[in-house]
């Protein structure tokens, strides 16, 4: 009894599709291989500056997109007939290809050629341009790749600088916040000191007040009372005028001797 086989690995597979392929394509000449490179140039041209340089670069874009649609499908379903051939009135087609610059000049160099059928314009693809549909259709991708991962680097810097500027202004505004808050806080110091100092004058005017003597006070004391000074002066103290005539004179010393005796 035989054992089963085991079963082949897909990268088995894979390396002997591959095997197969070197085999069977034959090894190009230098002239041919000088050829294929001419026509990639050709096709790098066509694209750049031919359709990138007239037109807006969403158009182009656009134009490009569509090209490598056409190019694909055909690629993937080469026996459709839907896929075969397309009519430049269509509103896609009219946009991308025919309005756009250079774009159909593309689409001709892929082995699309304009003809008639029930009097109804299109371009039809002969099928022994193949290999030039396929290089294109390489070219094109590898164009849109790399304009994409461009476009998208360009879009994550906008975005990047436009943080930074952002977190920039941010600080600026905290900043002047602070300054003003700052600021605020420093009038409000000052206002208080200047407070306690009008409460501490204040405080000092009346305790000076409460130690010194009034006026009134000062007029009552005998230093300042001008009657007292006027007791205080020699002299007999006699009235200036006429004499009394009622006043009693003394008693001679006669008198008081008899009185005594």
């Amino acid at each position: 009894m035989s054992s089963p086989t085991p079963p082949i690995s897909p990268e088995a597979l894979a390396a002997a599709a591959e095997r197969r392929t070197r085999q069977t394509t034959p090894q190009l000449t230098a002239s041919q291989l000088a050829a294929q490179h001419d026509k990639r140039q050709r096709f790098r041209r066509l694209i750049d500056p031919g359709i990138t340089r007239p037109n807006p670069k969403d158009r182009a874009m656009s134009s490009l997109k569509t090209l490598l649609t056409i190019a694909e499908n055909l690629i993937r379903e080469p026996e459709n007939p839907k896929f075969q051939q397309f009519k430049p009135t269509n509103n896609v087609i009219k946009r991308d290809l025919v309005d756009s610059k250079g774009a159909l000049e593309f689409a001709i160099e892929l082995g699309f050629r304009p003809e008639v059928n029930n009097f109804q314009p299109y371009y039809t693809f002969h099928r022994k341009h193949m290999e030039d549909l396929q290089m294109g259709a390489g070219i094109l991708k590898e164009y849109i790749t790399l304009e994409t991962e461009k476009q998208e680097r360009a879009a994550r810097a906008k975005k990047s600088e436009k943080a930074a500027h952002d977190a920039a202004a941010e600080r600026v505004k905290l900043a002047f916040i602070d300054d003003r808050k700052t600021k605020e806080q420093r009038d409000e110091i000052e206002r208080e000191q200047r407070a306690a100092r009008a409460v501490q004058a204040a405080l000092a005017a009346a305790a000076a007040a409460s130690t010194s003597p009034s006026p009134r006070a000062r007029s009552s004391t005998p230093d300042s009372d001008p009657e007292a000074e006027n007791s205080r002066m020699p002299g007999s103290g006699h009235v200036l005028g006429p004499p009394t005539t009622n006043r009693e004179e003394p008693p001679t010393y006669e008198h008081a001797l008899e009185t005594t005796c």
